[in-house]
């Protein structure tokens, strides 16, 4: 079972979906804009990779990627009508709503997993053991935290290079964090 999303984590990536992508309908912007400004609602979505099985959920899509602008279901009902899926949002706050967002290498994006859940809907055809969750998990806990060191070392090293004192000490801290709160152990550089 794994822990649900706080509201927080969820603005926080709408805000940065919206500021590194452009959607290929502005009604998905104004929904998205909507969710972010309506905690009571945002607590009942979750990001998941195939909305398509759930019984309510919303389809958007980048321009860097070639599937269907929008879509949106509910139980049997198909529409690529977003007036239709907005008025249904506002009328139903207290649905659990699924979005799937189809954007460039998004299966890849740890910004983008951090926010995403499992969909109890979708059909579990793939029968994967535990010990495959396991080492899924793990894998992407690996992946997380590699590029998390990368970006910070990356911050450290300019921090130095323009003679930053403030933020180099701000970054450090960041490192030592990371590394206080992972079951890895940070690489020698020996």
């Amino acid at each position: 079972m794994q822990a649900p999303v706080s509201v927080s984590d969820k603005k926080n990536f709408i805000r940065w979906f919206l500021n590194n992508y452009q959607l290929k309908k502005r009604e998905s912007v104004w929904i998205l804009n909507y969710l972010l400004n309506h905690d009571e609602v945002l607590t009942h979505v979750h990001f998941v990779r195939d909305a398509r099985f759930s019984p309510r959920g919303i389809i958007m899509t980048c321009y860097c990627s070639s599937e269907v602008p929008f879509r949106f279901n509910k139980k049997q009902i198909v529409t690529t009508d977003a007036d239709k899926s907005f008025h249904d949002i506002r009328l139903n706050q207290n649905e659990p709503l699924y979005i799937q967002l189809n954007f460039k290498n998004a299966n890849q994006n740890p910004i983008y997993a951090r926010v995403l859940e499992d969909n109890p809907h979708h059909p579990d055809d793939c029968n994967l053991t535990e010990t495959d969750r396991l080492l899924a998990k793990k894998f992407l806990e690996r992946s997380l935290y590699e590029y998390q060191l990368k970006r910070i070392k990356k911050n450290i090293d300019e921090s130095l290079d323009e003679k930053n004192y403030k933020n180099f000490l701000f970054w450090r801290k960041e490192l030592e964090q990371l590394n206080k709160g992972s079951n890895y152990q940070p690489y020698s550089e020996e």
